[in-house]
């Protein structure tokens, strides 16, 4: 091979839309540090998850105070463990140096080994902080969508996480990427290896695009139907199966899929879940389906409002015995802290609150006074028809 052919380093191109791009991964450097591209564009895509997810969590029932600790303990649980799942699974090429493996400024994160440690890491904090898991993974998987639509295109800026050659529309090349596939298509190489046959100067499936955009797309779909959800733990099963379908097809195109013999690990993996979370899909839906009120979603508790209550108390500097001045004991809301505008009208939200999910009529609900308010009147009626008969009564008695 002639390596004068070959496409400088930095030089990305999309041959069949004409774009070409020179972008270095070092964004800027510090002294002797550099800053990558694909660094700051992790961090962007978990500050946006971030910004989305917070305001949202009384919508599911959740105090964010309490849930702020399980949300920045899930991020870095989410990043030890993506670095330690990568590592594992190449432990030949990083034992033995240490600096290598906590290296993570050139990539080497693993997806799903990134979800094991953020949810091990919440479910822990959210028994120590009592914060309830399902409402919490909801929420947690609409953030996840938001980090890995934005954090793939750290892929983008490192030229790697590509697919086999293509002519599609989207077809991409780039410098890096024609030498990666020179380089693994030499004997000893990770393409060679696994039995994989490339042409390095024919363009690749941008694998980092298709998950960035199904990513961003299944956002759009958790974040609207998680207004209308039937059960605690819908959303997260509905992220199992759109991430699981589509890592499914897209670690089918890859060419670094991380190996287990023949079979790709992440594909493998992708399969069991989302076969798994399409079965307790149906099973839910049908078991719901025959008793709609075997689910009760959390923010509909009692538990729910009293800790979201006290919490905003607390922030505005009342005490429980403040606020239930003048009112009955078991009213922990007697200051109507419950009722925040700023809420996305969480409890007048007719998509939320319909006859599947609250009784209306229930005379222990405090907070729908409806039928509570006429019941009066209909007492004071009956009880004047009443009154009005016993006068008759006595008239009629003196009269004879």
């Amino acid at each position: 091979m002639d390596t004068q052919t070959l496409l400088p380093p930095h030089e990305i191109q999309f041959p069949n839309l004409g774009w070409k791009f020179t972008i270095d991964p070092t964004a800027f450097s510090i002294g002797s540090i550099n800053i990558q591209w694909y660094g700051i564009i992790i961090t962007l895509g978990l500050i946006l998850a971030l910004v989305y997810c917070l305001p949202k969590m009384k919508r599911f029932g959740l105090d964010s105070d309490r849930t702020i600790d399980v949300v920045i303990g899930g991020v870095i649980g989410g990043i030890v463990g993506a670095r330690v799942y990568y590592v594992a699974m190449r432990w030949d090429e990083y034992k033995g140096d240490w600096k290598e493996i906590i290296n993570t400024r050139n990539g080497g994160l693993a997806i799903y080994g990134g979800l094991i440690g953020a949810v091990l890491v919440a479910l822990l904090l959210c028994k120590i902080k009592k914060v309830r898991i399902l409402p919490m993974l909801d929420i947690a998987v609409i953030g996840f969508l938001i980090g890995q639509g934005v954090g793939r295109w750290g892929n983008f800026f490192n030229q790697e996480a590509f697919g086999t050659n293509t002519d599609s529309l989207f077809a991409m090349t780039g410098g890096t990427i024609q030498r990666t596939i020179n380089d693994s298509m030499q004997i000893g190489g990770d393409l060679y290896q696994n039995g994989m046959e490339m042409l390095w100067d024919k363009p690749v499936h941008p694998c980092f695009l298709y998950e960035s955009v199904w990513c961003l797309l299944g956002f759009v779909i958790l974040a609207f139907w998680s207004k209308r959800r039937k059960y605690d733990g819908q959303l997260l099963l509905m992220y199992l199966a759109w991430y699981g379908a589509e890592r499914f097809i897209v670690e089918g195109l890859r060419t670094d899929s991380l190996m287990l013999g023949n079979i790709r690990i992440s594909q493998a993996l992708s399969a069991v879940i989302f076969v798994t979370s399409v079965i307790l899909q149906i099973v839910f839906f049908m078991k719901r389906k025959s008793d709609p009120d075997c689910f009760e979603l959390y923010v509909n508790t009692e538990e729910s409002h009293h800790l979201i209550a006290e919490s905003r108390r607390k922030r505005i500097g009342i005490s429980s015995e403040d606020a239930k001045i003048g009112g009955d004991d078991d009213n922990d809301d007697e200051f109507d802290i419950l009722n925040d505008d700023d809420d996305d009208d969480i409890y007048n939200d007719d998509d939320i609150y319909n006859d599947d999910d609250i009784d209306l009529d229930d005379d222990d609900d405090d907070i729908y006074l409806d039928d509570e308010d006429e019941a009066p009147s209909t007492a004071s009626s009956n009880t004047t028809n009443t009154d009005t008969k016993d006068e008759k009564s006595d008239i009629n008695k003196e009269d004879k």
